[in-house]
């Protein structure tokens, strides 16, 4: 399983919790599933290569989650595991609502200045406290605009377009 386009990241194993194998796990604020629900996640080893683990026991307060797998029953087993990234298949996860998305669906899509044309394709979301920003690249210059603002017209998912209307000097700074 080596195809990591067809999984989105949902969390990050922080370290073992206790002494029989559980792990503290720091959830994405974009998981979008009900994470107590989880039977099966997948973990990416170093060389990306996606291993299934089988979830024993799940309890989440806010962010984070204890999770117990199915044959970590130690903590150096728990350690080996600890700072690995957790995915799940992006075939499982709920379509995004109208006007909505998840981060890594917009990756690629081209983003266009109603006045300026075309402004480059979209390299990430950061998310910077509260707010997300989109980035995007043009002539090796990073432009990050806010999501949820007025700047951003609409968002044509078909299209892979992003409208956005720039104040006059934005791309200046």
């Amino acid at each position: 399983m080596n195809n990591l386009d067809a999984y989105y990241k949902i969390g990050f194993i922080m370290k073992p919790h206790g002494l029989k194998g559980e792990v503290t796990v720091s959830i994405d604020k974009d998981t979008p599933n009900d994470f107590s629900a989880l039977e099966t996640v997948f973990l990416a080893e170093n060389n990306n290569r996606l291993i299934p683990f089988f979830i024993e026991t799940i309890s989440v307060r806010g962010d984070k989650a204890f999770v117990k797998f199915e044959g970590i029953d130690t903590i150096d087993a728990a350690a080996k595991i600890s700072k690995s990234s957790i995915y799940l298949s992006k075939s499982e996860r709920p379509k995004s609502e109208r006007g909505e998305f998840y981060n890594d669906e917009i990756i690629g899509f081209e983003v266009i200045d109603e006045t300026f044309g075309a402004l480059g394709h979209v390299t990430s979301v950061l998310q910077t406290g509260a707010n997300k920003l989109l980035a995007a690249e043009q002539n090796g210059k990073e432009i990050l605009i806010p999501i949820n603002s007025p700047l951003i017209r609409s968002i044509n998912k078909s299209k892979r377009k992003i409208s956005v209307s720039l104040p006059e000097g934005f791309l200046d700074i």
